[in-house]
């Protein structure tokens, strides 16, 4: 991996103060390297090092590096600035993070660290660095310890936000007010155009201004989320400019939690924003609290290589162990990624790989003894004894490490047959407008979407606004919001060639959320080639939508939206007689407009003609699966690297399982090359595999 200086970078994080316990370090650091690990993290919280102003303890941490370096280990130094110390919480008192009714956030002792100064709001920190004393004191800490760590032989580099999200409840303080009407005034240019915008016709002052205390789908609230964004993200920037200013070669890293899909808006879980300031981004994915199914674990690794936007990404904390008693585990079986085998460890990590991910670290080297999440997610045992678990990390991290691997990590998953469209605008008015009501419709949408996909064997990616200029097929599940800038360049894509298939109601709301008297909107009429004739916007009862498509009888949900013909062709009816589905020609390009969202239906239901809904949208498309089988509970992925391919078959089941392939539509047999990975059983003769249970088999391949 780049700047990593190591192939495959494999380890987990260790010292989270004050676990574990310090008698052991030299023991653990010694096991790792015996184990192939070769990357630690560490949380470098501030609460827990500058002790009193300008006064730090950083024996433990030293420590930390110098083991590393003795053992052939790199560190990853995550700093932890929004941990505030106690004694900022007095001196900056000004500065603390307030919620809408004019609280303080409380600081409390942190769930994966036996440490005060965290915030009770969850991310985001305590302190509002828009405070200039206040950032200025976490700019100081920042700049000691890269002066401190530069050179270190034991240093890698810089996580610089652990888990980007911040909380949606906060920062309502006088500092984050004036941030936010500095944002304005740049927007706006003036407060009679800002005043026209929002519908408020009495603002004398920019000073009368506040941040929105509702949240109701208005320009206003839609103003103060991508203000939010906006401003974390920049004080991500200045997190970075801190440590590059002391060290500008050390790695810069970041990682998130997978979770732009349902929490970019209210959460700022914008990865390939994040992504886009860093030099190896990342993701934490833990079955135990996201769910076992397969099409989960492949969702995170597409949506973080789909981020990274060509750089290096790992799989940044990675579960190893059990999760006990916590509330995302309650009332699931025990397989669902309650108590972790040394199989699910496996196959985790190698779908990670096979996703594109160039790294893992497990989300502790061994269990906290301390907290709510004591003995949770450790590969290694609560004293730090080898496992079952740790041997099978051991395994693959030598395996992943040898030299013979290195052509296989060097080559790269080939672009999916088939993008999801990710607008983040379409996201932020959905949360606006759902906020009451409580429905998650458009998450179940892009969800059941790339389920529908990948359920028919199809490498569906996650395609953003900014990026569509690289693709020639686009599925838009939930095209509800667009400004008028996107959808004028989604139409200049389809006229120049490519093939849209939306759900219902593309571009309803336009610039500033303000409904379009002609639907669909912004001249999307044209590119649809249909007119709304009904709309329902009932998701409660979403269930009950049904239509026809190719002798398919598919569920719907969310809304509906039927059409009359404007230049398209009938393709589908719903089952009152309403015509529901549009296909159209827009000059060089096609379109397929679908009037309610059977994503939605198959994310709910999983039913048979849903799937095969996804398969005629694909068909519709001209697209057939890079890799076609018979067996879709294998998962097969192709990666490429200067014209040598390799098949990753990955098998999540608890079963052996078999099929046979054609690779590219053609049913010709490929010829094996190179066996990369294969336990006893895993067998490829060019056209016929046989994967074990919870296991890969990957290999070179050649055309025939």
């Amino acid at each position: 991996m780049s700047k990593t200086e190591l192939q495959v970078p494999f380890g987990a994080v260790y010292f989270r103060k004050s676990n574990p316990p310090r008698e052991d370090w030299e023991r653990d650091y010694g096991i790792a390297a015996e184990d192939g690990l070769n990357v630690f993290r560490h949380w470098f919280m501030w609460s827990a090092i500058e002790r009193a102003p300008g006064v730090y303890d950083w024996e433990e941490y030293d420590r930390q590096l110098d083991l590393a370096a003795a053992n052939g280990i790199k560190t990853i130094v995550a700093e932890l600035t929004h941990t505030a110390p106690d004694w900022a919480l007095r001196k900056f008192a000004q500065a603390r993070q307030r919620y809408a009714d004019g609280r303080p956030a409380a600081s409390i002792m942190g769930v994966s660290a036996a440490t005060g100064g965290f915030s009770e709001s969850g991310g985001g920190g305590l302190l509002t660095f828009n405070c200039p004393e206040a950032w200025e004191a976490a700019k100081t800490f920042l700049t000691t310890m890269a002066e401190r760590y530069k050179g270190h032989p034991g240093l890698l580099g810089y996580d610089v936000w652990n888990e980007c999200n911040y909380s949606p409840r906060i920062d309502y303080s006088a500092f984050t007010a004036a941030a936010f009407r500095d944002w304005l005034k740049a927007k706006y240019g003036s407060l009679e155009t800002l005043a026209k915008a929002w519908y408020r016709y009495s603002y004398a002052e920019w000073e009368d201004i506040e941040p929105p205390h509702q949240t109701a789908p208005y320009p206003e609230c839609l103003d103060w989320l991508q203000f939010k964004r906006d401003n974390f993200y920049d004080q991500m920037q200045w997190r970075i400019d801190a440590i590059r200013a002391v060290d500008p070669d050390c790695l810069i890293a970041a990682h998130g939690v997978g979770g732009a899909i349902p929490d970019m808006a209210a959460r700022g879980c914008d990865d390939w924003r994040a992504a886009s300031k860093v030099q190896v981004y990342g993701y934490t994915w833990i079955q135990a609290r996201k769910g076992n199914q397969p099409w989960r674990s492949w969702y995170a690794a597409d949506l973080n290589r789909a981020a990274a936007r060509g750089k290096p990404f790992w799989h940044a904390e990675r579960q190893g162990g059990p999760l006990w008693m916590q509330p995302q585990v309650v009332g699931r079986d025990k397989e669902d990624g309650r108590i972790p085998e040394p199989e699910d460890i496996r196959v985790w990590t190698m779908t990670s790989f096979a996703g594109g991910a160039r790294g893992v670290l497990n989300l502790r080297y061994r269990p906290l003894l301390d907290g709510p999440l004591f003995g949770a997610f450790g590969s290694y045992d609560m004293d730090g004894s080898r496992t079952s678990r740790s041997d099978m990390a051991s395994d693959l991290a030598k395996w992943a490490n040898a030299p013979e691997q290195k052509p296989l990590f060097a080559a790269r998953p080939i672009r999916g047959e088939i993008g999801i469209l990710v607008v983040p605008e379409v996201q932020e008015w959905d949360y606006l407008l759902s906020y009451e009501g409580k429905y998650d419709t458009y998450a179940a949408a892009m969800w059941g979407a790339y389920r529908g996909f990948f359920d028919n064997g199809f490498q569906a990616d996650w395609v953003h606004a900014d990026d569509i200029d690289g693709h020639d097929v686009l599925y838009f599940p939930y095209p509800i919001m667009l400004t008028a800038a996107r959808a004028k360049k989604l139409a200049d894509w389809v006229e120049a060639g490519g093939t849209l298939i939306a759900e219902a109601c593309p571009g309803y709301f336009g610039d500033r959320g303000r409904v379009g008297t002609v639907q669909p909107n912004l001249g999307l009429d044209a590119v649809f080639g249909a007119r709304e004739d009904h709309v329902e916007f009932m998701p409660d009862i979403r269930d009950r939508i049904r239509f026809n498509m190719d002798g398919l009888s598919v569920r719907g949900g969310g809304f509906l939206q039927a059409y009359r013909c404007a230049g398209g062709t009938p393709y589908g009816w719903f089952d009152d007689g309403r015509l529901a589905v549009v296909a159209n020609s827009f000059g060089k390009g096609r379109t397929l407009l679908v009037g309610t969202h059977p994503s939605v239906g198959y994310y709910r239901s999983s039913e048979p003609a849903n799937r095969r809904f996804f398969a005629e949208c694909a068909a519709y498309a001209g697209k057939i699966q890079h890799v076609q089988t018979n067996n879709p509970q294998v998962q097969i992925r192709v990666h490429r690297e200067e014209g040598r391919t390799f098949l990753w078959f990955i098998n999540p089941t608890r079963q052996l399982q078999t099929g046979h392939l054609a690779l590219f539509g053609s049913q010709n047999a490929v010829v094996p090359g190179r066996v990369h990975w294969a336990e006893e059983g895993a067998v490829f003769d060019g056209r016929r595999f046989c994967v074990p249970a919870r296991d890969a088999l990957i290999l070179e391949v050649e055309p025939r």
